[in-house]
C-alpha cells in the first residue's frame, strides 16, 4: 500500500512513534515506480512477487528475500492471489556504524537472498523476518528496539557471508581478516571523500599497497573497479543534491566531484540510464 506519492517520491506512514513500517500483504496489487527514503526488504510466504529495479525485473519465490537500498527507484508487481512480507525502515544507525555503511553501499541498489545463493545464511534470515513480522504485531514498549536489534543481526550475517565469500589472498584468516579491515576502511575513506580528487595511486597507499595490487584486490572485494565505486558514490551524492530545485545541474556536477558537467551527465547516464535533468523531474514532479 502507498498511502503517499508526489510525482514518484513516497512519503512513509511510519508506525506511531518509530522509524518502521511492516504490511503483511495479502492484495492483489501492483505498485508504480516509486522512491523512499527507507530500507525495504520484501520476502514472497505465499506465491512469488515481482520486483522491478530500473530496467532489471526479479522474480522473487516464496521464501526469497529481496533488499531494496534507500532511493532505489522500483516498482512492483503482485499475482492474483499471495502473501508477502513488505518491511520498511530508515537507517540512522549506519551513519554511525561504518562497517554497516559500507556493506550497504556493496549490495547497492538490491539483494537478492535464496536458499541456494546463501545456504550458509537463509535459513537464519527468513526466520529473523519471521521475528520481525511477530514483533511488529505485538505492539508493546521497545518493539522498535527489537527490531532494530534483529536487522543489525541480519546485516552482520550479509556482511560477513560477503567478506567469508571474497578471497583477497591465498594465506592465512589472521592476514584475510586484515585485507578485509584495510578494504572496509577504503570503503569508508571514499564514502567520505567522494567528491574530491582521488587518485588510484593516492588511496592505495592509505593502506600500504601498490596502485596494480590495490586495483585487483580491490575489485575482488567490491565486485567493481576503484574508479567506478567512487564514481557510484558521487553519484549517489548527485541525486540528494538533484531533488533540490535551487542547484543547476552545473553545480551539483561539481559538488559530487565531476570535473565537468559533461563528465557528469555522462556518467550519471550510464549509472542510472537517465540524464540528471530527467532523474529530477522523475522526483520533483508532482
Amino acid at each position: 500500500m502507498i498511502e503517499n506519492l508526489r510525482g514518484i517520491h513516497e512519503t512513509v506512514n511510519y508506525k506511531e512513534y518509530t522509524n518502521i513500517r511492516l504490511y503483511d500483504n495479502t492484495e492483489a496489487e501492483d505498485y508504480p515506480a516509486h522512491w523512499h527514503t527507507p530500507l525495504e526488504i520484501i520476502m514472497p510466504i505465499k506465491n512469488h512477487y515481482s520486483v522491478v529495479c530500473d530496467t532489471h525485473t526479479f522474480e522473487i519465490n516464496p521464501g526469497d528475500i529481496i533488499l531494496i537500498c534507500p532511493g532505489v527507484i522500483h516498482s512492483l508487481k503482485a499475482p492474483k492471489t499471495g502473501r508477502r512480507i513488505i518491511f520498511q525502515a530508515e537507517l540512522p544507525m549506519f551513519n554511525a556504524i561504518k562497517e554497516l555503511e559500507s556493506i550497504l553501499t556493496l549490495l547497492s541498489p538490491t539483494l537478492i537472498i535464496t536458499p541456494q545463493g546463501f545456504p550458509t545464511i537463509h535459513d537464519k534470515l527468513y526466520h529473523y523476518m519471521l521475528e520481525i513480522t511477530e514483533e511488529y504485531k505485538k505492539d508493546i514498549p521497545l518493539t522498535e528496539t527489537k527490531i532494530y536489534s534483529a536487522l543489525l543481526d541480519m546485516f552482520a550475517l550479509i556482511g560477513r557471508n560477503h567478506t567469508e565469500q571474497v578471497s583477497l589472498l591465498d594465506s592465512d584468516n589472521i592476514k584475510q581478516k586484515k585485507y578485509t579491515e584495510k578494504f572496509i576502511f577504503i570503503c569508508n575513506y571514499i564514502s567520505c571523500h567522494c567528491t574530491e580528487d582521488l587518485s588510484l595511486e593516492e588511496v592505495a597507499s592509505l593502506v600500504g599497497f601498490s596502485k596494480y595490487h590495490f586495483a585487483r584486490l580491490f575489485k575482488q572485494f567490491a565486485n567493481i573497479s576503484f574508479y567506478k565505486y567512487v564514481n557510484k558514490k558521487r553519484i549517489a551524492t548527485a541525486e540528494t543534491l538533484l531533488i533540490n530545485p535551487q542547484l543547476s545541474i552545473t553545480e551539483v556536477a561539481l559538488r559530487s566531484g565531476f570535473s565537468s558537467p559533461s563528465a557528469f551527465i555522462r556518467m550519471f547516464k550510464i549509472v542510472k540510464s537517465c540524464t540528471p535533468t530527467e532523474f529530477r523531474r522523475m522526483y520533483n514532479d508532482s
